[in-house]
């Protein structure tokens, strides 16, 4: 059964989406070029700390979360009640805690970024396609969506720019 579309907006939902996409990377690359000068600002600098937060830690509590409660996402995200669709929602969370813990060790391993940022921007980029194809049901699927897009959009980048370079 579907919800209606008057599901009530999940602060925490869209505060946790803007500090993992946005804040918390930007403030990341400001630090590290305050703390090292030398270092200039290069789509590896942007791109480490990005792919730390948007990808790693962002997909591995959504997948955590995901995992231990899937009605948060059945139900706050696509507006679905049936609980059978939480075993779904389950191995999704599986799939996202594979994605994050990828993004989080590239930021100790150089060389995965690449490879983090091709397969995460990849699903980042089907999910906001099924976002838009399915039409969001609330605020909190249209936050997801667009968020996905902008994630896919700022990892095809990272992978066009460093698909031959060789990581710091």
């Amino acid at each position: 059964m579907i919800m209606s579309n008057t599901a009530k907006i999940n602060k925490g939902y869209i505060l946790v989406v803007f500090l993992l996409t946005l804040f918390l990377p930007a403030l990341s690359v400001f630090i590290e070029t305050l703390l090292k000068p030398d270092l200039p600002l290069s789509s590896s600098v942007i791109g480490k700390w990005f792919i730390f937060w948007a990808v790693g830690l962002r997909l591995l509590i959504a997948g955590l979360r995901q995992a231990s409660n899937p009605s948060f996402t059945a139900e706050t995200i696509f507006h679905i009640e049936n609980k059978e669709s939480h075993i779904i929602i389950r191995e999704l969370g599986f799939a996202n805690i594979c994605f994050g813990l990828i993004g989080v060790l590239s930021f100790f391993l150089p060389q995965w970024r690449i490879v983090s940022a091709f397969g995460s921007g990849l699903f980042y980029g089907i999910a906001g396609i099924n976002h838009i194809i399915k039409k969001p049901v609330g605020s909190n699927e249209m936050i997801a969506l667009v968020s996905d897009i902008f994630i896919f959009i700022c990892l095809l980048v990272y992978v066009l720019v460093n698909f031959t370079t060789t990581p710091e």
